[in-house]
């Protein structure tokens, strides 16, 4: 129950976290978005003392209130980004839906508050009296729909409704829409764009009155901005005309208009059954440049393709007929922008390719799950992950890489997860962390931790041997690669078995170095792995042997908040049932930083200090009386 409730807390610290790093609302949404962003992240001193009271065992009914209040978050979290990446028009067209929706999820997240025991969490007064106050505000927001901007809603229905509409609606349509500018509305296109595609090729009923609106409103931006006008070319004479297609639009190669546009090693944009054939017949260079590519992977030009489609609409052009998309994909998969025919001709590759074909498609497939998350959904739906896991074991070192990266990239989808472990993934992992790259260790180290979030893969991942890897690269490899092992590491340790393991194979004497080394960047790593460590006997004895007292104490005087917090937890389990780790303590003159702690630090932190005063001053009566 332990763990359930540690794993809990980190995913609401994670989600509570997502939310308060959102930015700014800028669409019609934006009240609802803002009031409930306030007040989820009113909820974080709860997560914050829920992980201080790290060694209180709760019951079903708190971990069954907290799992609640996860599921609420997260819808809460999804529907936020999907407010603020969405098209502000259909987010204006369809204003009481998203009412309703950001209605559900408050509702859900009142229920959820309503389902945790307070009473039975070791809650500080101040904490407990904050919640009382949020969960009031989600209680009196229940129900309440946000009222309708009457404004707006007759704006938008003289705005499709009549022939020659005022212009002054366009004007107060982009000014509440927060669309006034030419790259507000390149955005908009874009969102749109996305919205279309996600769709699986079947865009929404009000797909053709956010067309007619965003014209609309980029004439008012032209009308507003003329000299924008100007650089859009003489409208007039298109009229007359067939029109031009800008350079940028046309292929390199055939100078057609591109259909699927794609972004080649040194930058350079081609259609990809033009640049596809290039490299099959054996090139090994841009086209337009000559320069030698660097690889082979083959990057989607969203953006350009967002722009073209746009440009065809605005011309009267037919838009490029779209190359089939993921709309085949195993049940549970939603709508996705990638294009199933191109995945399962990247897949062919891996499967049968030569090396370098093999290399280049791994590398597309890291891209694209890289890119967003229909992405993830679709390569691992159509067949992905055994087949990148098979090239973790390539002689090729850039394979390699390509593939850890890919199914570290995979690994965000939590359904993803099971299927990487599923296909054996975890030992070549772990061998690729042993032999691999520097890069290939690296995100190995990254994609461990990814899995280790599921608490059966902790097992399994010290179980391969991950963890004496892991130290290799905290001690030896980049600043990011050694944040990766940290990261990794503390993760894995929560697990007891991963704990000894960790301390047996040596985690102690690197880790109190690196908190010997202040201007190294990894003190607070350091500190939080040594906190869980020293919870466990032989960490503590391992711990202790590597005298780390002088330099706890000194954290303690000069560190930061969270920092002073671990170094108190280490020190008081240091200093728990040993009288000479207490002398020591006492002669650094910790008495008067463990004061000041106890009076100014975090919740946890005045406790540990608290308690080490307390055996301070148990042990000088003592010693009067043997005296």
């Amino acid at each position: 129950m332990g763990h359930q409730k540690e794993d809990l807390i980190n995913e609401l610290t994670e989600l509570i976290d997502g939310v308060s790093g959102l930015p700014e609302c800028r669409s019609v949404s934006k009240r609802m978005y803002s009031n409930l962003v306030r007040r989820v992240k009113l909820l974080s001193p709860l997560v914050e003392d829920l992980k201080d009271s790290d060694g209180v065992e709760v019951g079903d009914d708190v971990v069954h209130g907290l799992e609640l209040l996860r599921i609420a978050l997260i819808s809460g979290l999804k529907l936020l980004k999907s407010v603020n990446e969405g098209s502000k028009i259909l987010q204006a067209l369809q204003i009481k839906n998203i009412s309703s929706r950001f209605l559900n999820v408050t509702e859900q997240i009142e229920d959820a508050l309503s389902h945790i025991p307070y009473n039975k969490l070791d809650l500080s007064e101040e904490v407990r009296e904050q919640i009382e106050l949020v969960h009031a505000q989600f209680k009196r927001a229940k129900g309440k729909m946000e009222s309708p901007d009457e404004q707006l809603e007759k704006d938008l229905a003289l705005a499709h409704s009549e022939q020659y509409p005022d212009p002054m609606i366009f004007k107060r349509l982009s000014e509440k829409l927060h669309l006034r500018t030419i790259n507000d509305l390149k955005k908009e296109s874009l969102a749109i764009h996305d919205m279309v595609i996600s769709s699986g090729g079947d865009p929404e009923e009000c797909f053709e009155t956010i067309a007619y609106l965003l014209r609309k409103l980029k004439d008012c931006a032209m009308t507003e901005n003329p000299e924008l006008d100007a650089l859009e070319g003489d409208k007039s004479l298109i009229k007359h005309r067939s029109p031009v297609i800008p350079d940028d639009f046309r292929c390199p190669i055939s100078l057609e208009l591109m259909k699927d546009p794609v972004i080649v090693s040194t930058g350079q944009t081609y259609e990809r059954s033009c640049i596809q054939k290039w490299l099959d017949a054996g090139h090994k260079t841009c086209p337009k440049t000559q320069q030698t590519l660097l690889h082979t992977a083959l990057t989607p030009n969203y953006v350009l393709k967002s722009l073209i489609a746009l440009w065809c609409e605005n011309n009267g052009v037919e838009l490029p007929k779209k190359q089939g998309t993921c709309r085949n994909k195993r049940s549970g998969a939603g709508g996705s922008d990638c294009d199933r025919a191109a995945i399962d001709a990247l897949l062919q590759k891996l499967a049968n390719g030569n090396p370098e074909q093999q290399r280049a498609a791994a590398g597309e497939l890291r891209l694209l799950a890289k890119r967003n998350a229909d992405n993830r959904v679709c390569i691992a739906g159509a067949g992905a992950i055994p087949l990148l896991v098979e090239l973790l074991s390539s002689s090729d070192s850039r394979t390699q890489e390509h593939a850890v990266t890919a199914l570290l990239n995979l690994s965000i989808n939590e359904g993803n997860k099971g299927t990487i472990v599923n296909a054996g993934a975890i030992p070549d992992i772990v061998d690729v962390l042993r032999n691999g790259s520097m890069e290939a260790r690296e995100n190995a180290a990254a994609t461990l931790f990814s899995l280790s979030v599921v608490d059966e893969n902790k097992v399994a991942i010290g179980a391969a041997g991950a963890i004496p890897a892991l130290i290799d690269l905290l001690c030896h490899g980049t600043p990011r690669g050694k944040k990766d092992a940290a990261t990794a590491i503390f993760n894995l340790s929560i697990y007891q078995g991963n704990k000894v393991r960790a301390v047996r194979a040596g985690i102690v004497p690197p880790l109190v170095r690196l908190l010997k080394d202040p201007g190294g960047g990894m003190m607070d790593e350091a500190l939080a792995i040594l906190a869980i460590l020293a919870s466990h006997q032989e960490g503590k004895a391992a711990i202790a042997q590597s005298e780390p007292l002088p330099v706890l104490v000194e954290v303690i005087r000069t560190g930061s908040p969270r920092n002073r917090e671990n170094a108190a937890a280490i020190l008081w389990s240091l200093c728990t049932g040993d009288v000479q780790s207490l002398k020591i303590v006492r002669e650094l003159g910790a008495g008067e930083v463990l004061k000041e702690l106890s009076e100014n630090g975090t919740d946890r932190a005045k406790r540990k200090a608290g308690s080490v005063l307390e055996l301070l001053q148990r042990v000088d009566p003592v010693e009067s009386t043997l005296d």
